[in-house]
């Protein structure tokens, strides 16, 4: 009864959406073909507030073993994708970060980098997807119910604090290629 119980909640349909967001974000970062820095705002922009959504509706679960899961993302998984949104980002990977705990005791801003928030939220929804990858329900209950915790108190504050950034650099680069467009064509119809 347990095990029945157990499946509804890892294959339910909050948690198969989440999955497959989760699936197409890491795919996203893992992904090694070289893209314009616009066309990866836009998709990495798009990416975070679904996931942030769908992870707004997993259900509650509970954890039914003792032991932790053994992560998949190694530290080289994770310096790759940091490495990779670092050197598409340049200085633009650094941003002040005023919610963070530090700052109620610091007289100076805070730095963050988007490589690293994004590289933090990639490594637990990754583990998250790689369990489910194996179908086992009760390490895919434990995966979920440790997803969900995280979320919580860790990656879904960094989510939102990453897309402040990554929003001005999108549209402050969007708007600026937008502008040269209109000086391009304003000349071309000079002739």
């Amino acid at each position: 009864m347990a095990r029945k119980k157990t499946n509804e909640i890892i294959y339910s349909p909050p948690v198969i959406d989440f999955v497959t967001v989760a699936v197409e974000f890491c795919a996203f970062l893992e992904n090694e073909e070289e893209r314009p820095r616009q066309e990866w705002l836009e998709t990495i922009v798009r990416l975070l507030p679904l996931i942030y959504l769908k992870a707004t509706l997993l259900p509650e679960v509970v954890s039914i073993n003792e032991e932790s899961l053994q992560p998949f993302v190694r530290e080289e998984d994770y310096a790759r994708v940091a490495e990779k949104i670092t050197l598409l980002l340049g200085e633009d990977d650094t941003y002040l970060d005023v919610f963070v705990e530090d700052m109620k005791y610091s007289d100076t801003p805070i730095s963050a980098f988007i490589s690293e928030n994004i590289a933090d939220i990639y490594q637990d929804v990754r583990n998250f997807v790689s369990v489910y990858q194996y179908e086992l329900t009760e390490q895919m209950n434990d995966a979920l119910c440790v997803c969900r915790d995280n979320f919580r108190t860790y990656w879904g504050q960094k989510l939102v604090n990453v897309l402040r950034p990554l929003h001005s650099l999108l549209y402050t680069n969007s708007e600026q290629l937008d502008d040269e467009e209109e000086d391009i064509n304003l000349y071309d119809s000079w002739d």
